[in-house]
């Protein structure tokens, strides 16, 4: 068996591609080219000289056999391709073995030559003719010799073909020597083992083909009509190589198929990664590293001089060309009425310039190419690209069945691949991306962050909060929520610039992610950003007002914790900045260490209280509410108190809201409630009709189930509905009216009081009040406080006084902490009083020794006990 190796290129001047060869391998292939060749030539002298030709007449008729043996030895190859280098295994043992048992030495090489090297020149594979001819001579010279060494060996009477066997494997064992060599030198391989492996497999094949014409020759000779069923056996033979080539191309082409398809997989793995790769139609150097690897596997097994795999990954883009072999020439880019890329269907298209139109021959002439396979890459909606590939190379003929079926079924593969990456990469895009304003969400930025932080020092985390967005939905509606939201968006955008990671949070919160940025740097850009939302947006024919806060904390350059350079941390800590400034009034303020103690300082009171209303920590106070002018205690509104142990006397406002935000308030109301029904079940046992007031959250004013529970505990401490009384803010039931209205409608079905709290400083409007099912309007103490020396405050004040009236509704006056305010309010004709100057809410023993202390019994109009206070 015969086998040598040679280039994909016929072009080339070298073995593989110019641009991939190491300088150094290439010098030592030519110089070891050159040696093969002086080698053979010095053998074939030797031979001859040592085997003078007789020449015979049957030599004119024998020489011409050889050679058209020979060339259908060279034709009916096998070929194999190893690392883009063919191996072409053919049958030439056979003419080599019937021209050591029938011609001399001369004849056999001509022949040999004649053939090798017509073929090489048919096939335009000149660019190693040199090393091809000397193998050649060696492959020939080679048996000869071992042919003639044997014959003297070999005891007497030993069979002529057996020295011709001897030879003949020793012509395959020369020429697998050399080919293994070249490659070692080209490539660096195969190795030791695998070259052994190549060489027992090059003597089995070989031994069959020496075998199959020791046979012929014997049959030929000894039989009648031998010659017939030689044509017989070669035929088989012939069907039998066809055959296991056919079976070794299928299995090749599965793990092409396979191995394309993992490639493809692996690249959509890394876009999936970096979402956003294949949805701005950008192909990263790693990604297009991967295709360029595609398209080589793909020209390596179809032995092709050049494979173009172009991919349109963005439809609003042009496809980009990635050249596995000889580079396309420069004038190559097609036009858009290119011939070849006119791709209806998904069908594989075979272009081939001796019979073609001419606008086809001049598309593949601009591609330096006599044919052409050409099949689209089309996805489930649209084409995704196509795969050329140029001249075959690796036989006689040009593209065949085999390499249309195989590159049909890859591009099916690769069509489905990238429709699978696109919808992977959308997924993850979607996963990682707000789709109101486009840009990151959450999990997004705290991505983009890590690698950010790990990659720079002194960041700054930026987060910022839109305000008035709520109002605005609610006047506006929610469209126009979103319209602003999305300006601001695009706001931050374009001052940010586009590499910076930016995401919204949640409504018309923000956040941004500064690398390498200093604290003054920060501030100004943090100063810039409030500048920036705080302008006017205009809204179709609207200008809408909007304000902004923002809050950031710089990343420490060592930190002094694991969890200081945490994403989630810092975003915390400039959402504590952020508050932080806003509650101060500010546009912008930085994270300093204190506001983190303010934060842990909340969040352990959040964490810990429920435990303190269950351990008693947590109490109820009582403030006593004074009829006007008479004085009888009419009732008290029940207060909470909470003495930590740690941190002592709590105000209210410190760790209501943070009970009020975490839904915790639920268990706080029902708390109070309990416990002002109980005292209110107390007095009624004493003959005391006092009421009590309890304030509700926003958070119980949106629970449907909440009037149940009142129902079920005035039930439970037998109390009348008229002796309970619901305090609620402005804002709080205008935060949210469509859920807040019924559940106010069902309480006071039940007969429950309801009372608006700190009333002046919301709506305050005669409208709002007609809405709501309310009893009683509360005036803000800062108005009460203020009368003395404010006469707006005053005229707001005797203002309410006059609408509650107006409307039924009794007004309760706090913060009175003077007699002059208090004989004020009985000129303007407040109902109820209360405040500092009756009494400070009080523990409740403190409160029944004031009732003992400050008030005397007396009978009412329904000879019912009331308290008066003592003047």
């Amino acid at each position: 068996m015969s086998e040598h190796h040679r280039p994909h290129d016929p072009d080339a001047s070298r073995l593989a591609d110019r641009a991939q060869m190491d300088p150094r391998r290439r010098l030592l292939y030519l110089t070891f080219s050159r040696a093969v060749l002086v080698a053979g030539t010095l053998a074939a002298a030797g031979v001859a000289w040592s085997q003078p030709t007789q020449f015979t007449p049957q030599l004119l008729w024998l020489g011409p056999l050889l050679v058209l043996g020979f060339l259908l030895a060279e034709h009916l190859t096998i070929d194999v391709d190893i690392r883009q280098v063919g191996w072409a295994i053919s049958f030439t043992e056979i003419p080599l073995v019937l021209g050591l048992l029938t011609a001399p030495f001369e004849v056999v090489l001509a022949a040999h030559l004649v053939a090798g090297v017509g073929s090489q020149l048919v096939r335009r594979l000149t660019s190693n003719l040199v090393y091809n001819v000397g193998v050649m001579c060696l492959e020939i010279a080679g048996p000869f010799a071992v042919y003639a060494l044997a014959t003297q060996v070999l005891p007497d009477g030993a069979p002529r073909w057996t020295a011709a066997l001897l030879g003949t494997l020793a012509s395959s064992l020369i020429s697998v020597a050399l080919a293994v060599t070249a490659l070692n030198i080209l490539r660096g391989e195969p190795r030791l083992p695998a070259a052994l492996r190549l060489a027992a497999h090059t003597l089995v094949v070989g031994l069959l083909n020496t075998s199959v014409g020791v046979v012929g020759y014997e049959v030929a000779v000894s039989a009648p009509w031998g010659w017939a069923l030689n044509v017989l056996v070669v035929a088989a033979l012939v069907a039998l190589y066809r055959g296991y080539y056919g079976l070794l191309r299928e299995q090749r082409d599965l793990e092409t198929l396979s191995d394309v398809s993992l490639s493809v997989a692996r690249s959509g793995q890394r876009v999936a990664a970096r979402p956003g790769n294949l949805l701005d139609g950008q192909l990263a150097d790693a990604d297009a590293d991967e295709w360029q690897k595609i398209a080589e596997r793909i020209r390596e097994q179809l032995s092709a001089k050049r494979v173009v795999l172009r991919l349109r990954l963005d439809p609003a883009a042009p496809a980009r060309a990635l050249v596995a072999g000889k580079p396309l020439p420069e004038d190559e880019p097609p036009s858009h009425d290119d011939p070849i890329l006119q791709l209806p269907g998904s069908q594989v298209r075979y272009f081939r310039g001796l019979d073609a139109s001419d606008d086809v021959r001049e598309a593949l002439a601009r591609r330096g190419a006599h044919e052409a396979l050409v099949v689209p890459l089309r996805g489930a909606n649209q084409l995704l690209g196509a795969v050329e590939a140029h001249d075959r190379l690796s036989r006689w003929r040009g593209f065949g069945r085999s390499d249309v079926q195989l590159l049909r079924t890859l591009a099916s593969h690769l069509a489905t691949a990238m429709d699978n990456r696109r919808l992977l990469a959308r997924l993850r895009h979607d996963a990682y991306h707000d789709p109101l304003t486009g840009l990151l969400n959450r999990p997004g930025f705290r991505e983009a962050a890590v690698d950010r932080l790990r990659r720079h020092t002194g960041s700054m985390v930026v987060r910022i909060d839109l305000d008035a967005l709520s109002a605005v939905g609610d006047a506006l509606g929610h469209s126009w929520g979103d319209r602003m939201v999305i300006a601001a968006g695009g706001r931050l955008r374009e001052a940010l610039g586009p590499g910076v990671p930016l995401a919204r949070l949640e409504g018309g919160t923000f956040a941004a992610l500064l690398a390498d940025c200093d604290e003054e740097e920060g501030r100004r850009i943090a100063e810039q950003l409030h500048r920036e939302l705080a302008a006017p947006y205009p809204v179709d024919r609207l200008s809408v007002e909007a304000d902004a806060v923002v809050g950031y904390v710089q990343v420490p350059s060592e930190p002094a914790e694991e969890d200081d350079a945490d994403v989630d941390t810092l975003l915390q800590r400039a959402d504590v900045a952020l508050r932080a400034a806003r509650n101060a009034g500010d546009a912008v303020r930085g994270y300093v260490p204190s506001m983190g103690q303010i934060f842990l300082r909340r969040f352990q009171l959040v964490t810990q209280f429920r435990q303190a209303l269950d351990t008693g920590q947590v109490r109820v106070h009582y403030q006593p509410k004074v009829a006007l002018p008479g004085r009888e205690v009419l009732g008290v509104e029940a207060l909470v108190r909470w003495v930590h142990p740690e941190f002592g006397r709590l105000d209210p406002d410190e760790f209501v809201p943070a009970v009020e935000a975490t839904g915790l308030v639920d268990a706080l109301t029902s708390f109070v409630m309990d416990n002002a029904l109980a005292k209110v079940r107390g007095w009624l046992d004493r003959g005391l009709r006092l009421s009590a007031a309890v304030n509700l959250s926003v958070r119980n004013l949106a629970d449907e189930s909440f009037p149940d529970r009142v129902a079920e505990a005035l039930r439970r401490h037998d109390v009348p509905p008229r002796l309970l009384t619901f305090e609620l803010t402005e804002s709080g039931v205008m935060s949210d009216p469509e859920r807040a209205l019924p559940v106010l409608r069902r309480l006071h079905a039940l007969g429950v009081v309801l009372a608006v709290d700190d009333f002046g400083t919301g709506y305050s409007s005669l409208a709002y009040l007609r809405q709501l099912p309310v009893d009683e309007v509360k005036i803000d103490k800062s108005f009460v406080l203020g009368m003395g020396t404010d006469l707006g405050d005053m005229a707001v004040v005797r203002s309410i006084v006059e609408l509650g009236h107006s409307l039924g509704l009794t007004v309760v006056a706090e913060g009175v902490e003077e007699d002059a305010a208090r004989d004020q309010l009985v000129e303007m004709g407040c109902d109820v009083a209360q405040g500092y100057l009756i009494s400070r809410p009080l523990s409740e023993d403190r409160f029944e020794a004031w009732l003992r202390a400050r008030t005397v019994r007396a009978r009412g109009r329904r000879d019912e006990t009331v308290l008066t206070l003592v003047r």
